[in-house]
């Protein structure tokens, strides 16, 4: 049995390559948590997760001040009662973001420290369903980029074979949204998707009005069209539309999730590591959709979600915003529009530590060694 005997925490914070505009907000900065732990095998796994801009020193003192600590002298193989013990341990802050995001950190490094121990790549350890699923991008389709480049954009993604492309929604009146997403299903034609992405901007009488327009558009999806915890919202919304709707990036239970798919208020899952609380739970939800017969096209996190969308056999769609190109090495690798599964041992992820080290904001370094109770 091998004990974790180090933690080391770190955070980069990655400026986006292109500006990023929703409904409601705007993509600045992705505060990146690091950690890895060593066994006393002398064996090493490094997970993370992400914010979008805010809260990254809050999940950084959780991991640093608590649960670094707990799991030392903890067997590195009990994933699922480490999992269990930091939930009840932070009962009192979950269920959360800022809770979820640090569980997910710890939790993702952990698999990545047993699939390097089985000689395994992540998608095989975790379910081995396929070696590769469909891209589509999102970097081209933000709520501020005019028609024209929206409809440029898709057809570059499509020539080179990607599945579709995401068009954020949720400008001032809904004749805005149709005249952009019209141009784009025009330019493509019928056998190329297009996703939209409301980002929880829309109230359930406008979501209805926009998806009644919409439904001539034949859009693969309206993403979080509502604010993401009015399940009856969203219950309403499904039944007056024939467009399906896909919600989970702001859902941080797996309770959650079943809520959603047992009132069919959804109809894709977008469950999201970083968000959910790792690795553990995301395959949970995973596995609780495939009951369901729904599909599952994980939010963002293209580098580690290529492998989960592969390790299951209703894993649909990879969503390309690539954000760790400047602290990574080999990149994830794309195929006639597919993104092909790691085969290297672990999550998968060749990090730069030289670049890692350089950009880590100093005062969250730490390695904790000591376990408290």
């Amino acid at each position: 049995m091998a004990r974790i005997e180090k933690v080391e925490l770190r955070m980069v914070d990655l400026v986006p390559k292109v500006k990023r505009t929703d409904a409601i907000q705007s993509f600045v900065s992705q505060e990146t948590p690091i950690v890895t732990i060593t066994d006393s095998d002398g064996a090493v796994g490094t997970g993370y997760s992400y914010t979008i801009g805010t809260g990254g020193s809050s999940v950084m003192r959780l991991l640093i001040d608590h649960l670094a600590p707990r799991i030392i002298g903890q067997d590195a193989d009990q994933i699922e009662a480490i999992w269990h013990d930091l939930e009840f341990f932070t009962h009192a802050t979950t269920i959360g973001a800022i809770t979820a995001i640090a569980l997910a950190a710890i939790d993702t490094a952990l698999w990545d420290l047993r699939a390097k121990k089985f000689g395994l790549p992540l998608w095989k350890l975790a379910g081995g369903a396929k070696d590769r699923c469909p891209l589509y991008t999102t970097e081209g389709g933000w709520l501020h980029i005019e028609k024209q480049a929206l409809v440029d954009d898709a057809l570059a993604a499509k020539a080179k074979g990607f599945t579709g492309s995401k068009v954020k929604i949720g400008k001032p009146h809904g004749s805005e949204d149709f005249a952009r997403l019209e141009a784009v299903r025009k330019a493509v034609g019928d056998g190329y998707e297009i996703m939209t992405d409301a980002n929880q901007g829309f109230r359930l009488d406008e979501a209805i009005r926009r998806s009644s327009r919409l439904r001539d558009i034949d859009l693969a999806w309206i993403e979080e069209p509502l604010a993401a915890d009015d399940i009856d919202g969203h219950v309403r919304l499904s039944a007056s539309t024939s467009t399906p709707i896909a919600v989970g990036e702001s859902l941080y239970s797996i309770r959650h999730f079943r809520e959603y798919m047992q009132k069919g208020a959804c109809s894709i899952v977008q469950v999201d590591v970083g968000r959910i609380g790792g690795i553990t739970p995301w395959l949970k939800v995973a596995h609780a959709a495939e009951a369901f017969d729904i599909p599952v096209c994980p939010h963002f996190l293209m580098e580690l979600h290529v492998s989960l969308a592969c390790a299951v056999p209703n894993g649909k769609y990879v969503e390309y915003i690539p954000q760790l190109d400047e602290i990574t090495g080999k990149h994830m690798v794309i195929e006639d529009g597919h993104a092909l599964a790691p085969s290297e041992p672990g999550i998968g992820i060749d990090w730069d530590w030289d670049e890692v080290k350089r950009r880590s904001i100093g005062e969250f370094n730490a390695v904790v060694t000591q376990r408290e109770i």
